[in-house]
């Protein structure tokens, strides 16, 4: 039952080329920095990432962007990183653009057995009629578009719409951050670092867990677990000078003397 391993590194080992990663986090808030910096020290290449966004230039999934160990992004806003956007304009990456209503239950249902499920998001769009483009080449040609996916209609609250179907992430890895964290695997999330870690632990098959506090089983009263250890496989304790090293994507003041 005990689920610690001694180190990031060793957590992150039997994670193969070409794998499939799910990985908590929202812009720089609640992410796996240093499971994501194993998986750079280790040289594993070619990886598809589903996570709500790509970090920044210089840490996060950017720092596994600029070493080109990425062949494939499904999330849902890019908009911070600089090196994503020319990587997928100029033919490097493939990207899979997702409304973030929808990759999160995508998520979901993939870590709870429902295969796929229908939304209303994207009924009308390019989402549901296909088109959108995933891949260019070098010369800034669509070579890959997203195909067209099944929509039929329903009656809720006596108005009939589109609604599109979707289908479940299921992902080889879960990466995930928590702030707190017992040898069993089950965690608590800290304010909105919560965000899409939930989800990633569950869609894993195998999920391994950074926590920023290692607690003895029984610590956290059951009503509190955010995440049960039934979905954790691995848990790696963060040093102190690990679990105080977050940045924040933008930094936002207000002039001296304003404000009061």
């Amino acid at each position: 039952m005990d689920k610690v391993v001694a180190s990031a590194a060793e957590a992150v080992a039997d994670i193969p080329s070409g794998a499939t990663l799910a990985v908590g986090g929202f812009g720089l808030c609640g992410i796996p920095s240093v499971l994501i910096d194993a998986l750079l020290e280790a040289g594993v290449d070619d990886l598809e990432a589903v996570s709500n966004n790509c970090g920044v230039d210089d840490w996060g999934l950017g720092r596994l962007l600029m070493a080109k160990r990425l062949r494939r992004m499904v999330s849902s806003y890019v908009g911070e990183n600089k090196e994503f956007a020319r990587q997928y304009l100029s033919g490097e990456l493939e990207v899979e653009l997702t409304p973030q209503g929808t990759l999160a239950e995508r998520m979901r249902a993939g870590g709870s057995g429902i295969p796929a499920f229908f939304t209303a998001t994207g009924g009308g769009t390019q989402v549901a009629e296909g088109g959108l483009p995933w891949r260019y080449d070098d010369s800034g040609n669509v070579v890959v578009a997203s195909p067209a996916k099944e929509t039929r209609q329903f009656a809720m609250h006596g108005d009939s719409r589109e609604y599109v179907l979707e289908e479940a992430i299921v992902a080889d890895f879960g990466l995930v951050r928590a702030w707190k964290g017992d040898r069993h695997g089950n965690l608590v999330y800290r304010d909105s670092a919560r965000n899409f870690n939930p989800l990633a632990a569950m869609c894993g098959q195998l999920t391994i867990a950074e926590v920023e506090h290692l607690v003895e089983p029984g610590e956290i009263a059951p009503d509190d677990v955010h995440t049960p250890g039934v979905y954790v496989q691995r848990v790696v304790a963060l040093t102190p000078a690990q679990a105080s090293d977050k940045r924040i994507e933008k930094r936002t003041v207000t002039p001296r003397g304003e404000g009061a």
